[in-house]
């Protein structure tokens, strides 16, 4: 599982147009920290920044991810249309830990 923390709800635009086409673009972009595994399975000693492609609204207004923790949906893994393995990362919120001190009254 890899653990996702989303610290700030900050939004990043990037527009313009394409140039093999000629096309309009507006991408959002939010950053995200990953908790990542070293190729042998161990656990990075800190969290990686990457920034992710938000979905936009029917109005076109970028759809962030709120401040909390999240794993990575199993949606998130597809086969592209090369057959290549690719990543479009969509988060899951971890739930939080049941309080157990409470529960001891």
């Amino acid at each position: 599982m890899i653990k996702v923390s989303v610290t700030s709800t900050e939004v990043r635009n990037q527009s313009g147009n394409a140039k093999a086409t000629g096309k309009a673009y507006s991408l959002n972009f939010q950053t995200v920290w990953m908790h990542t595994y070293d190729r042998k399975g161990h656990p990075n000693p800190y969290p990686e920044k990457v920034e992710i492609i938000l979905d936009k609204n029917e109005q076109g207004a970028a759809l962030f991810w709120p401040i909390g923790e999240y794993t990575l949906a199993p949606e998130s893994v597809y086969v592209s249309r090369n057959g290549d393995l690719a990543i479009s990362p969509r988060l899951v919120p971890l739930k939080p830990a049941p309080a157990a001190a409470a529960a001891k009254v």
